[in-house]
């Protein structure tokens, strides 16, 4: 009879036998990810409703707003009978009908009573009682009495111009690794509708709004969230991220700064592949530079063998190289964008646009003529964090601290004072601007806590080092 230790010592041996998790991260981490599941969280709903009905529309940002307070949400159900039928004594079912099963959503119920206005609507419309009983004391002792030329229309009975559908679809898109799979329910009317209670002892709970849909059908479709040139594919998926969401890039991403792998997600590869993608498509923009320009930076501070790392800041320095030279011959690469600056094209071929010279990294000191300075006064100024809130949401503050980096990557490399320097950036266009405005929010949090910008907490007025001098 075999033991047991004969039966273990088979897994010694290379035989087959139990494996260790590489099993499950076969099946949901190869071909980049495509059998892991999808998460519950991502998913986005659209309530096409018919405001040209006889309701009290809502304006656009309204519209959106709904769909993005949906708390819960269920996906359609089915339900198919069957009857069992004998075919020459052998058994068989026959299919007699589908069944669509409602579905429940769940609202936040929210200070701006969003939701509640959109149930009011729905509710006035399809229901005549509201509207009877508004502003009259209707008893049952004077509603049928002669000569009150009281309406008596009661529940159902609404208008004859109210049998348009108030909803006329509710789209329901599920996101997954930038694809979408959208279900969309055909009529579908609302069957039941449920506020929340009120508790005096529940000093945690939020209030929500329930609501059961019926339908008639539901079509599925599936399909990409951003198109070939980066935008949100806003015509299959209406209302997406246009309102209420963060767009700045993720710091895992190439233009979010990128981060110093070599071949992970935002890395160096990355990052040279999405530069030369966009100049080879000739969909050259503000985006293309900033990546070039993290790009190379990140390869600067990767912690590899000096033959890979020089070979890869090379490699990012050139697509860089390219990038101003493509800006330089073509006035309006994509729509109005142009760069012609010599200063800014010579910045970017050696990718130290806004690169703030600091106490962190002194390798390039001897190209920059500020004196640093790493005591900070939050008594007096605003501390990295509070200076980042500002400069993103407060344009002029922005611009101010875009012409503290113009100083610092060109004035002060050609001698001029903080004034010369800032007057000099009031001559550059629009698009030049640009990319020490989109630099000053990226780099702000270390311009500040390494004391080369100050922003007066009282006043917001903007500091680099010395106070300026008037010319």
């Amino acid at each position: 009879m075999p033991k047991i230790n004969d039966f273990l010592k088979g897994f010694s041996n290379g035989l087959p036998g139990m494996k260790d998790y590489r099993h499950a991260s076969r099946l949901y981490l190869d071909d980049n990810f495509k059998l892991f599941p999808k998460q519950k969280f991502l998913y986005h709903v659209v309530f096409d409703i018919d405001n040209t009905v006889p309701a009290k529309p809502f304006n656009p940002n309204e519209l959106l707003e709904i769909n993005m307070l949906v708390k819960r949400i269920d996906l359609p159900k089915y339900n198919m009978n069957y009857e069992e039928k004998q075919q020459y004594n052998k058994k068989t079912y026959i299919a007699t009908r589908i069944g669509y099963d409602p579905i429940n959503i769940t609202f936040h119920d929210d200070h701006a009573d969003t939701i509640n206005a959109f149930w009011k609507e729905y509710y006035e419309y399809h229901i005549a009682d509201p509207l009877v009983m508004s502003g009259v004391a209707q008893t049952k002792d004077t509603l049928y009495q002669k000569g009150e030329n009281r309406p008596l229309q009661f529940g159902m009975d609404t208008p004859v111009q109210r049998q348009k559908p108030y909803l006329k679809s509710i789209q329901i898109f599920c996101l997954h690794k930038q694809r979408f799979t959208s279900f969309t329910l055909i009529n579908p009317v609302i069957s039941s509708f449920s506020h929340d209670s009120l508790d005096q002892t529940d000093g945690v709970g939020i209030l929500e709004n329930t609501m059961q849909i019926l339908y008639e059908s539901v079509l599925y479709d599936s399909g990409i969230i951003k198109t070939q040139n980066g935008r949100i594919n806003n015509q299959d998926i209406p209302g997406f991220a246009e309102i209420h969401y963060d767009k700045e890039p993720s710091p895992l991403t190439v233009l979010g700064g990128g981060t110093t792998s070599i071949f992970g997600p935002g890395g160096i590869v990355d990052g040279v592949g999405s530069v030369i993608g966009d100049i080879g498509s000739g969909n050259f923009s503000l985006g293309t530079i900033l990546r070039g320009i993290n790009t190379y930076n990140n390869a600067k501070k990767i912690k590899a063998k000096d033959a890979v790392k020089e070979e890869l800041k090379g490699i990012a320095k050139d697509g860089v190289r390219e990038i101003g030279r493509i800006a330089s011959n073509n006035t309006s690469a994509v729509g109005d964008f142009s760069i012609t600056s010599p200063e800014t094209i010579g910045l970017l071929a050696t990718g130290t646009v806004a690169s703030a010279v600091g106490l962190i990294d002194n390798k390039d000191a001897k190209n920059n003529t500020v004196i640093q300075n790493s005591q900070l006064n939050t008594v007096d100024f605003l501390s990295s964090t509070e200076a980042f809130n500002l400069v993103s949401n407060n344009s002029t503050v922005r611009d101010k601290v875009a012409t503290g980096i113009y100083y610092k990557s060109v004035g002060s490399r050609q001698g001029l004072t903080i004034s010369e320097s800032d007057v000099e950036f009031q001559s550059l266009t629009d698009p030049e601007k640009n990319v020490y405005r989109i630099n000053a929010i990226n780099s702000i949090t270390k311009l500040v806590s390494e004391g080369y910008i100050l922003i007066s907490r009282e006043t917001n007025d903007v500091a680099i080092q010395t106070e300026k001098v008037n010319l």
